[in-house]
């Protein structure tokens, strides 16, 4: 069955191997071509490029994966469609599907084994239940990554995408931003899923800097200090540093905050990543 893309097939597909969704597995199937074309023609693939797709579910995008680059290594968690991806993938010889848990996949050794040390890009329809815990992996572990193209749960990308001062500005955004520039692909409404999500969904495309955003002495104490700065959103970020188990007094914290030209009466979601990065790199010197 070549074209996957749309409600009749899908429909017919979930018949043909009487397919029942994983509500566990957030499983939510495009059914709307336009969209899957503009997630494609977000990524910026060519033919030369090495895809890692994350949850091929019944194979629709990996079907325009293949179309669209040299080589695709689709991972699917669930067994039960295996069976699917081998009808809807039998076409495409540039494809390889495993099965297994992304969250537990030793990605650099997969990478390594299947494109080399060729840069990848990463498209993937997210399950929105593991959204965060999936970017971070893929951030953290320092792949050879050129992009990451995902659809994830509105609320989720507006968070990753947030500046500073906005209410959505929190430690994901920071987080994210660390390791990539992120842009708005598109928005993608329910209707066009099987079954339809109970929210909005977005595709962002995050481009992977070249080194990180800011110089950090210490990359786990600017992360602990972020992660501080969010903890209590309603304090001064005098006293949310205080309270973040930083192993400083108030009034140390105080002298540092003043040596970098920081307000304590500010709030964390007001800080800039170089902020954070001028808070931990003169925290580094008490360590």
């Amino acid at each position: 069955m070549k074209n996957v893309i749309n409600p009749s097939s899908t429909k017919e597909l979930l018949k043909q191997f009487d397919f029942r969704m994983t509500k566990s597995l957030g499983q939510n199937f495009l059914i709307d071509k336009s969209i899957l074309d503009k997630i494609i023609e977000g990524a910026e693939l060519t033919k030369d490029d090495s895809v890692l797709e994350i949850g091929p579910g019944m194979g629709s995008m990996t079907q325009k994966l293949c179309e669209s680059a040299a080589k695709v290594v689709a991972v699917e968690i669930d067994k039960k469609l295996l069976p699917v991806l081998k009808v809807t993938l039998e076409e495409y010889e540039n494809v390889t599907v495993i099965n297994g848990d992304i969250l537990k996949l030793n990605l650099k050794d997969t990478l390594q084994e299947h494109f080399g040390d060729r840069k990848v890009k990463v498209v993937a329809n997210l399950p929105y239940y593991i959204t965060t815990p999936i970017i971070m992996k893929l951030l953290e572990e320092k792949l050879n990554l050129n992009s990451i193209t995902i659809m994830v749960q509105k609320e989720v990308g507006d968070r990753i995408k947030a500046v500073p001062g906005g209410k959505e500005y929190g430690a994901l955004s920071v987080a994210v931003q660390y390791y990539a520039k992120p842009s708005q692909v598109l928005l993608v409404p329910p209707h066009s899923f099987i079954p339809q999500p109970e929210v909005d969904s977005i595709v962002l495309k995050l481009d992977i800097l070249s080194k990180p955003a800011v110089e950090v002495e210490s990359e786990s104490l600017f992360f602990r200090v972020v992660k501080a700065s969010f903890g209590q959103r309603r304090k001064t970020l005098l006293n949310a540093l205080t309270a973040g188990n930083l192993g400083l007094s108030k009034e140390q914290m105080k002298e540092v905050l003043n040596s970098v030209g920081v307000e304590e009466s500010r709030r964390g979601e007001t800080l800039s990543l170089q902020e954070f990065a001028n808070i931990a790199n003169k925290l580094y010197k008490y360590f």
